[in-house]
Formats: structure tokens, sequence, C-alpha cells
């Protein structure tokens, strides 16, 4: 018995320590999988099926080569990404990658926070006297609250424990209602073959699928991410076990929002334009408990993207000027909580925030590629990174991440163009 005992908590020790190992990870799973994610996949999977699940796969990979590569940087330099772009690119390149990522964070913090709220107003109809659902501003008052609360009380662990939570619910949610409507097999297997649909909007929804996966902001993150986690040189086989895991569960994840709205929506040539048709059209289609799942995905993937997307602006200026990142300075939780409080834009103004998404999402491919110029030539010049320059795969992955964002880039200003001339 006592045996017994042992190894259950040495088992239990390993567990943990895993769990504890790839928290970074799980970090950015919701950071990346947030609502303008879920809407870009409803909207994939609506329109086109599963055949754009290839451009899923390819953004997942080459979001594993950036998240490699920038956690490269910050350990071999010691140093975090914008102040490593400060150092050795100079101030401009450094400003213009803050000022672009804010522009994006901004755009995101608004429009998720719409997106949710609405979702939350359209489910609650039938539960509130003359089905006037919950006023967003209400919603968006609780969201904001529950998340400064833990910015106010929390330390880095505690954020990522959070985190996790949070991306379990909304893991589990997505995946729960994809097994109740998932489309056939092989639809899925064509699915990875890649192809370009031929109808309108394509290249639009090709550009937010992969900007919402291959997001700027999320990558820039993860310089943080290891920072605060203390790894250094002999840590690089861990870390990358690290982004592995954690880019494999984002594609699976994204993958079972797109069938949710394949198996349903497709087959009846349902369009689905924005989280809130996906709720309205699951539940007749897939049962109101299918529906009720997918509101709670929803939900937790607007928490988990809020979350970081509040803090990212204090972690920038640090960064920039080289300065720990304490986030219980008062002049922090003010700018928070300023940040914050865009989210009551749409409920209080009103307004499209699926737009204001699309904004956000077509802007994150577009600065891509300055991103990975940048990182290949940090990684290259042996003055910053002295005997640690990149090995040649990398390298050669580098290169050709580099012109798959170039395409993406190109796609997102076709879809740009074409989505303002038939707005």
């Amino acid at each position: 018995m006592a045996e017994q005992t042992a190894q259950s908590a040495s088992l239990l020790s390993r567990i943990r320590a895993f769990a504890s190992s790839i928290g970074p990870g799980i970090f950015i799973i919701g950071y990346i999988i947030g609502t303008g994610s879920v809407t870009s996949m409803a909207t994939s999977g609506a329109k086109y099926g599963m055949s754009m699940t290839w451009a899923l796969a390819l953004s997942c990979f080459f979001t594993y080569i950036m998240i490699v590569s920038i956690s490269r940087t910050t350990i071999v330099t010691g140093e975090t990404i914008i102040y490593s772009f400060r150092k050795h690119m100079g101030s401009g390149a450094a400003i213009f990658v803050i000022v672009s990522l804010m522009l994006t964070v901004v755009a995101s913090i608004i429009g998720v926070t719409g997106i949710a709220t609405d979702v939350v107003r359209e489910w609650t109809r039938p539960m509130t006297p003359g089905g006037t659902g919950i006023h967003p501003v209400i919603s968006a008052a609780i969201f904001i609250a529950i998340l400064y609360y833990l910015f106010w009380h929390g330390t880095h662990n505690f954020f990522l424990r959070a985190m996790a939570v949070i991306v379990a619910m909304m893991g589990v949610s997505f995946v729960l209602t994809m097994f109740m409507v998932v489309p056939s097999p092989a639809d899925i297997i064509r699915g990875l073959v890649p192809k370009m649909p031929s109808e309108a909007n394509a290249h639009l929804v090709l550009a937010g699928l992969v900007g919402t996966t291959m997001a700027s902001v999320c990558i820039v993150t993860r310089s943080y991410l290891v920072a605060e986690k203390g790894w250094k040189l002999g840590d690089l086989r861990e870390e990358n076990r690290d982004s592995m895991i954690s880019l494999a569960l984002t594609f699976f994840v994204s993958a079972a929002i797109i069938a949710c709205a394949a198996g349903t929506m497709y087959p009846r040539g349902i369009p689905v334009e924005n989280a809130i048709d996906m709720v309205q059209t699951l539940a007749p289609l897939a049962g109101r408990f299918a529906a009720s799942l997918f509101v709670m995905g929803i939900i937790a993937a607007a928490l988990s993207s809020l979350f970081p997307n509040y803090c990212l602006g204090p972690w920038l200026v640090c960064d920039y000027l080289n300065i720990p990142r304490k986030m219980d300075r008062p002049v922090i939780r003010v700018a928070v909580l300023l940040a914050a409080s865009l989210g009551f834009i749409v409920p209080v103004f009103g307004g499209r925030p699926v737009v204001i998404m699309i904004a956000s999402q077509a802007v994150s491919p577009v600065i891509m590629p300055l991103l990975i110029v940048f990182l290949f030539v940090l990684l290259n010049k042996k003055s910053v990174v002295g005997n640690y320059r990149n090995p040649t795969p990398l390298n050669i992955a580098l290169v050709i991440t580099f012109v798959f964002s170039l395409f993406i880039s190109y796609s997102a200003v076709l879809g740009l163009i074409d989505f303002l001339k038939n707005f």
C-alpha cells in the first residue's frame, strides 16, 4: 500500500512538473484562439467547409517556427524582443513594431468584447423578461471586472494557471461540439490539400484565418513568457517541446471550430459572418446543448485573448525601456484599466465589431514579414548571438515562413480591397 501511494505521489508530481513546463505554451493557445479566431474559423467552415484546413495547418507550423525563433533569440541574448530590436536595429524599428502591435491590440479589445457581449445577449434572450437578453454593457462590465480582478491580484504563475483553466474550458467546449456535428473524414482529409476557393471574399477569409493564428502580438508575447520562465541555453529542448505541444493543440481546437460550422451550416448554404450567427443557427441544427457548449467556448476564448491584450501595452513599454515588468506599479494598473475600458465602446456606442476584427486581422499578416526579417538578422549576427548563430534548418524554415507571410500579406491586401469595395 505504501509503495502504491509513493508511486501515485510520484506520478502526480511528474504530471504537475509537465503541466508547469508547458505553461507558456498554454498561455499562447489562449491568446491565439480568441473570439476573432472563432469568427474566422466559423466563417471559413460555413463558406468553404473543411477546404481551408490546409491553411490552418500551415499557419500553425509557421507559427511554431516563429515562436521557436523568438524564444531562441530571447534565451541566447538574455534580452526581451523589443529591447533587442531597439538595441540592434535602432529605436525607429522598435517603435514601429510597438505602434503596429498596439493598433492590432486596440482593435482586438474593442472587437472581441463587442462580439462576446453580442453572443451573451443573444443566448440569454429566452432567459430574460421580454426576450431582450443581458444588455451588452452589463456583460462587458462583468468580463472586464473579472479580468481586472485577476490582473490586480495575480502574479505571473497565477496568470499562467488562470489561462490554463480558461483554455481547458474553451478546448473541451469546442471539441465536444465538434463531435456532435463532425463532417465526414473524407472531407477533413480533402481539406488538407492546398486549394484556394474561387468564391468571393476567399482571400479575406484566408488572411483572417491565418492572421488570427500567425498573430504578431502572440509571437512577441512569447518573448516575455520565456523571460519570466527563466529558460536558459540548456532549456532549448524543453522550449521546443512546449512550442510543439502548443501549436499542435492550437491546430486541433481551431480545426474543431471549422468542423462545427462545416458539419452544420456548410451543407445547407447558411452563411456565418460572425460568432453570433454561429450560435443562432447551431441551436436548431445541432440542439441547444451543442450551441450552449459553443457559447461557453466563445466566452472562454474572449477571456483568454482579452487578458494578455490588456497587459501587452505595459509589457511593450517596459521592454523598450528595459525596465522590470512590475504589474503592480500604479501607472501600469491605470494603463491596464484604460485598455480594458476600450471594451465598452461597442456596447455603449454601437457599431459592427466584426468589421473592427477584420481590420485588426488584416494588419497582423502585414507586420509579420518585418518581424521575420528582424529575427533572421538577429539570429545570424555574431555580435548579437556569439557562437549560437541560427542552425541551417531553422534559417531555411524562416525563409520559407517569410515567403508564406508575403503570400498571406498579399491575400490580406486583396481581401481588404474587395471588402471595402463591397462594404
